[in-house]
């Protein structure tokens, strides 16, 4: 449903299902896929893909250009997968050359106020509280949940099934199944809550509770505590994921309550 009061531009590919309600502006180079809503006064900008069954709440901006005063007007994009909600005055940033385009996940619930800068990388079912904002290049994993009005550096990552505590800053990698709190932001524990409720067994849990007291509770330094997690505990997916998660962070990893 088109409506009267919106202004789509005429090469805007939208889907027969979408609802356009009034004051919306989109721009032209946008495809906006079935069942999905966009609010009043949502303004999309050119570049920008959204999937199916999104929702789109009103004064949200999509696909603005970068506030990066590195950009010189290239042809980029913002995509946004499948059933994400995205609420009230949400900022969303197209990419820049660096990576040609910012992403936005699956099944995502990005909260009142939040910003995505340019090339970042929202993984699916990932949870954005109020106020919360992404500087450029950062990378969220799936299933990550970032409380109200958390602060992440550029470049940062955020690994899978993470906890953040509201009004963090977040300047170094956390690495995944974590809760993080404290400020400098510091490891609090396992997401023991949040894994169980996604299906993982008391087992699984252990064995990553037990890579944890290698890595912040043993008093080894990184480089250490990883040699001994790979040469003394059993190979698993997450032993692994976490592994291979600190190894590749070049801005290394948060640090531990009492360090």
């Amino acid at each position: 449903m088109k409506q009267p009061l919106a202004y789509i531009h005429p090469s805007a590919k939208i889907a027969p299902t979408v609802v356009i309600e009034p004051f919306v502006t989109i721009d032209k180079n946008v495809e906006i896929g079935d069942g999905t809503r966009i609010g009043p006064n949502v303004t999309i900008f050119e570049g920008v893909r959204i999937g199916k069954n999104c929702n789109i709440f009103p004064g949200a901006v999509i696909g603005a250009v970068p506030q990066d005063l590195k950009f010189q007007g290239e042809d980029t994009l913002l995509i946004i997968g499948d059933n994400t909600t995205i609420r009230e005055c949400v900022t969303l940033n197209r990419g820049t050359a660096a990576k040609g385009k910012t992403v936005i996940g699956n099944n995502c619930l990005i909260m009142a106020y939040c910003h995505v800068a340019h090339d970042c990388v929202v993984g699916n079912n990932v949870i954005m509280s109020n106020a919360t904002q992404l500087a450029g290049e950062v990378v969220v994993e799936d299933y990550a949940i970032l409380s109200g009005a958390v602060l992440v550096h550029q470049f940062t990552r955020i690994g899978s099934h993470v906890m953040i505590q509201g009004g963090s800053r977040v300047s170094k990698d956390v690495p995944p199944f974590v809760t993080a709190g404290r400020d400098p932001l510091s490891y609090a524990g396992i997401n023991s809550i949040g894994l169980r409720r996604r299906g993982y067994t008391n087992e699984q849990i252990r064995e990553i509770q037990d890579v944890y007291r290698y890595l912040y509770q043993s008093g080894m330094n990184t480089t250490h505590a990883v040699e001994r997690i790979t040469a003394e505990l059993p190979a698993t997916k997450e032993r692994d994921e976490i592994l291979l998660f600190v190894k590749n962070s070049p801005r290394g990893i948060i640090k531990g309550y009492f360090e």
